[in-house]
This record gives structure tokens, C-alpha cells and sequence, in this order.
């Protein structure tokens, strides 16, 4: 993604961040190819998901093993495939705080919008898994601050995630929210609360701060409708598609190996035009015309 186009996402998610009584539908992609899908389904930005690169580049579950090289290469594919503003999912970091700095100016470079750090004990674990641990919140408190100095463009959002409710009690994730916004946060995102009172108490609880609901199915936090969540700034759907993808892969291929021959009137199969429209290959056409 070229600089200007970057720093107008940027511009634009914070723009967007401020209408505060309209939460933003944030859809996770783990790849390219589901961010042009959202986009196209007409969302106003997308998750880059760890869990989901985890999950569809190593097939691999989310306990921190995809490395800084491949989350910056997801996000570089997807700033160039898509107009959208990008919800980066950095884990922990990658490191310490001067690992963050350099973490932050990557995926700056790679053209995030927004750029997500949690305070979690290395190897970090989804945030719906058990056995968490967090690290302490001065040491998290320390590395949000290097984040936010270690912008280039003042528009690029930090959101500090806290996973202490699981250990800790919500009171106490509350507690590191309130000091990581104190740290240079622009939003934060306390996971996993474990009820729907838990969760829609949490926007009372931080007034004026800007918040992050996450729902995921099967996960610690019930689902709640966005018409319920109307003091959050985003709410969102992580792995979503993933899932979907995940089911509609298994149908077709079930099919396939039972019938040996491929049946698009009975399975949920993109249509050849519709995939190649998708990935805009009439642009291409038009651009190899232009220069052969």
C-alpha cells in the first residue's frame, strides 16, 4: 500500500472512530482473498486476524506461534488488495518494549490503521483458550507507551488489550485498561468477559474511552446483538468467515470424494465468473493491455 493511501485509512478509521453512538462491524480476515469479501459485502474495515493466520497459513492453533515476517507479509497482501482500514492483530508484540517499537513501525510501514497489543505472558493463547497468563501492568503499561511513540503518523490507533479477567477478575481488567489508556492507548479491548451483564457493563465502567467487544462463537463471551452494544467503538467478529470457510470447504470436498465428480448445483461453490470478479481480474486484463 502506497503512503498516501495508508495514511488516508488511517485518517479515515479515526474519523469513523468518532461517531461514537455507531459501533463499527469489524469482520476478521486471515488472508487477502476473505478481506476482499468483506469489503465487498460493504464493510468499513477489517480484522487482520493472528488467530486466523494461525489457523489457515500454519494450520496451527493460536499459542503464538506465527512470527512478526509473516503477520507483516498477511498485512502487506491485504492493504494491497483491499481499500479498507486495517485492524492488526499483533499478539503480544514480538518481544519487549523495544521489540513493540520496531513490531509498531513494521506494520505501520505494511499499512496498518490500527495496530492491537495484548498483555499476555509469551507464548501468548487465543484469548478464549485456558491457562493465560499476563504479565504485569506495569511492564504491559511500558510497552503500549513505546507503541505510541513509536508511530510515525499521529492518526495510527493503539488499541491495548488486557486478558486479566480470566486470571485476575474484571475489576482488574478494568484497572490495566484505565493505565494503558493512560500510557497512550486510543482504545481498549478487555477480553473474554464471561457474561452478557459482564459485557455490556464494560463502556460505563471507561467512559469516554473507546472499546473493543469481541464475540466468537463457542467462545467464553456470549453472543450479543450490535443493538445491545451501542457504547462500544467496534464490535468484533474475529473469526467469523474463517468459520464459515471452514464449513463451506468441508461440504464441497465431502461431496467431491463421495461422488467423485463436482456437483456446483449441489454445493455452496462460487461460480468461476464470481471468482474471478472477486479478484478483479478484468483489471488486470485491462493493465496487461495497456503495457504489452
Amino acid at each position: 500500500m502506497g503512503t498516501s493511501r495508508a495514511t488516508e485509512m488511517r485518517r479515515r478509521l479515526r474519523e469513523r472512530m468518532a461517531r461514537i453512538a455507531d459501533p463499527v462491524l469489524l469482520p476478521g480476515a486471515a488472508n487477502a482473498l476473505a478481506a476482499r469479501v468483506a469489503e465487498e459485502c460493504g464493510f468499513e474495515a477489517v480484522y487482520v486476524t493472528g488467530a486466523g493466520i494461525a489457523n489457515t497459513f500454519l494450520g496451527v492453533p493460536d499459542i503464538g506461534l506465527v512470527t512478526l515476517d509473516e503477520l507483516v507479509a498477511h498485512t502487506e497482501a491485504i492493504a494491497d488488495a483491499v481499500s479498507l482500514p486495517l485492524v492488526v492483530d499483533a499478539d503480544t508484540g514480538f518481544g519487549n518494549a523495544i521489540g513493540v517499537m520496531r513490531t509498531v513501525r513494521r506494520l505501520e510501514r505494511a499499512g496498518a490503521s490500527a495496530i492491537q497489543l495484548e498483555d499476555q505472558r509469551f507464548p501468548k493463547r487465543c484469548g478464549h483458550f485456558e491457562n493465560k497468563e499476563v504479565i504485569d501492568p506495569g511492564e504491559a503499561a511500558s510497552k503500549i507507551s513505546a507503541a505510541a511513540e513509536a508511530r510515525s503518523d499521529p492518526n495510527l490507533v493503539i488499541i491495548a488489550r488486557t486478558d486479566a479477567a480470566a486470571s485476575e477478575g474484571l475489576e482488574a481488567a478494568v484497572e490495566r485498561a484505565r493505565a494503558y489508556v493512560s500510557s497512550g492507548a486510543d482504545a481498549v479491548f478487555i477480553e473474554a468477559p464471561r457474561s452478557k451483564e459482564e459485557l455490556v457493563a464494560l463502556p460505563g465502567l471507561l467512559p469516554g474511552v473507546p472499546m473493543v467487544a469481541n464475540l466468537v462463537e463457542g467462545g467464553k463471551t456470549p453472543l450479543v446483538p450490535m443493538d445491545e452494544l451501542s457504547g462500544f467503538t467496534f464490535v468484533l467478529y474475529a473469526n467469523a468467515a474463517l468459520q464459515g470457510a471452514i464449513n463451506g470447504m468441508r461440504q464441497v470436498l465431502v461431496s467431491l470424494k463421495d461422488r467423485g465428480v463436482l456437483d456446483p448445483e449441489s454445493v455452496p461453490l462460487a461460480p468461476w465468473d464470481e471468482r474471478q470478479a472477486l479478484v478483479r481480474k478484468k483489471e488486470f486484463d485491462e493493465l496487461e493491455s495497456r503495457f504489452r
